[in-house]
């Protein structure tokens, strides 16, 4: 997909979402770090249903962490792989407060050092949290630049690495979220809604449905 067919697809995105945002719930950038450790392999639903409590509960790297793993099981046991991300929140809570004065760290290097952040967690928290212009590639955000075109890839990295050359850098601080809203509730694994996208005419998917 060219440079000015890709600028034309986020002006849509632009016009049809003109605030996006992510759907976890938070309030400041730890409870984001949290929420987005929990959302890997599971739903923004289910990580804002256990959030709720547990964020009533405590809320900060300091009070989270004096839970320990066993007091912060019993918030999070409905959650996918709740005992290998209980012991990463409390050891990043740990690594938060000696190593960052208990505030969460602004550049990606920083962040990927802390247990349970990975290169995608890192992205989502530098761009929803601090306004950088990055891209966070999950499966939807996989699947939809590989099947409308904008930024084909095999690996998620190469997808990254794509999206950031083609889009626009006007629109590369909404591009995640714009892109992964499209995922998940349009541009679905299966049937994928095309008489009802926002973007049908411009999209260079063979099998689109229209």
């Amino acid at each position: 997909m060219d440079t000015r067919q890709c600028t034309r697809i986020f002006r849509r995105f632009q016009k049809l979402r003109p605030e996006p945002t992510t759907e976890l719930r938070y309030r400041n950038a730890f409870e984001l770090l949290i929420a987005v450790i929990l959302s890997a392999q599971c739903t923004d639903v289910a990580v804002n249903k256990a959030t709720r409590k547990l964020f009533a509960r405590a809320r900060t790297p300091k009070s989270i962490l004096a839970l320990g793993v066993a007091g912060l099981k019993p918030y999070i046991r409905s959650i996918g792989l709740h005992n290998s991300k209980a012991a990463n929140i409390i050891a990043t809570c740990r690594t938060l407060i000696e190593q960052h004065g208990g505030q969460v760290p602004q550049t990606r290097e920083a962040l990927q050092a802390l247990p349970g952040v990975g290169r995608k967690t890192a992205n989502v928290i530098l761009n929803t949290a601090f306004g950088e212009p990055v891209i966070a590639v999950d499966t939807h955000i996989f699947r939809v630049s590989n099947r409308i075109g904008i930024a084909p890839g095999r690996t998620v990295r190469e997808v990254e690495d794509g999206l950031m050359q083609r889009v626009p850098r006007v629109f590369l601080k909404d591009a995640h979220h714009w892109l992964i809203l499209h995922g998940r509730y349009t541009c679905t694994a299966r049937n994928p809604k095309c008489p009802e996208c926002g973007i049908s005419d411009l999209c260079e998917w063979p099998e689109r449905r229209l």
